[in-house]
């Protein structure tokens, strides 16, 4: 039964340029990058008045605890830049949102005290700055700080602005590596192809040559050989 060569280079190929694709657009699987720029506590929940330990941390999610060191005082308003060694708070995507909440660490053997939970979504950031402020009364004001999850047509009022600019480099820098990776994924196919016909044409002529060695076997064996007409 004639048995076909696979064209086994092929997978392989595709598995290593769709890894490249992964690797090279990071910004298509990655969430939007959340900050917090500022927060101010109405309350603590501390007995004895300790100084608090505050937090913010999403549900679900491993390694989302952020601790905020310098939150101490109530009635005073902590701002910050972005850069802090706790910071970011966290990344939301475009169409999921996280439970998420601010609590405060408590020192006894209970559960640690909230100052509120809510469905964190990148769409609360509406406005043109990439701000979004949560209040809960008597509890704290906190405003956080993405911009990235700013809607497209929010932004469409501010074309000129550098971060729009940013954004349109960012939208040609992917399309351009879309064509690239596409590009080597085909020339990859089309490579892996040709080398397999190669490989079956060479396989065929073994194949033919090998007939006729076994046909030359069996004709010594039994005695036939050329005819030969003598004169």
């Amino acid at each position: 039964m004639r048995r076909r060569l696979k064209p086994r280079v092929l997978p392989f190929l595709l598995f290593f340029y769709s890894s490249i694709l992964l690797s090279s657009l990071p910004g298509l699987i990655r969430g939007a990058v959340v900050t917090l720029d500022s927060i101010e506590i109405y309350n603590t929940h501390e007995l004895f008045g300790s100084a608090p330990e505050v937090y913010f941390e999403c549900k679900g999610e491993n390694r989302t605890t952020k601790y905020l060191p310098d939150v101490k005082k109530k009635h005073e308003l902590y701002t910050f830049k972005g850069e802090e060694s706790w910071q970011p708070l966290t990344e939301l995507e475009d169409k999921k949102c996280k439970r998420c909440g601010i609590y405060e660490k408590d020192s006894f053997i209970k559960p640690d005290d909230v100052f509120d939970e809510w469905e964190f979504c990148a769409s609360d950031f509406t406005s043109p700055d990439g701000k979004y402020i949560h209040f809960k009364e008597k509890e704290f004001n906190a405003t956080f700080f993405c911009p990235d999850c700013v809607p497209l047509e929010g932004a469409s009022n501010h074309t000129d602005g550098p971060q729009n600019k940013g954004k349109g480099m960012h939208w040609a820098l992917v399309l351009l590596i879309c064509v690239v990776v596409t590009t080597f994924v085909v020339l990859g196919a089309v490579t892996a192809y040709k080398y397999w016909q190669k490989r079956k044409k060479q396989h065929e002529q073994a194949r033919f040559l090998k007939l006729f060695e076994e046909s030359d076997d069996i004709e010594d064996e039994l005695g036939i050989g050329p005819l030969t007409h003598v004169i």
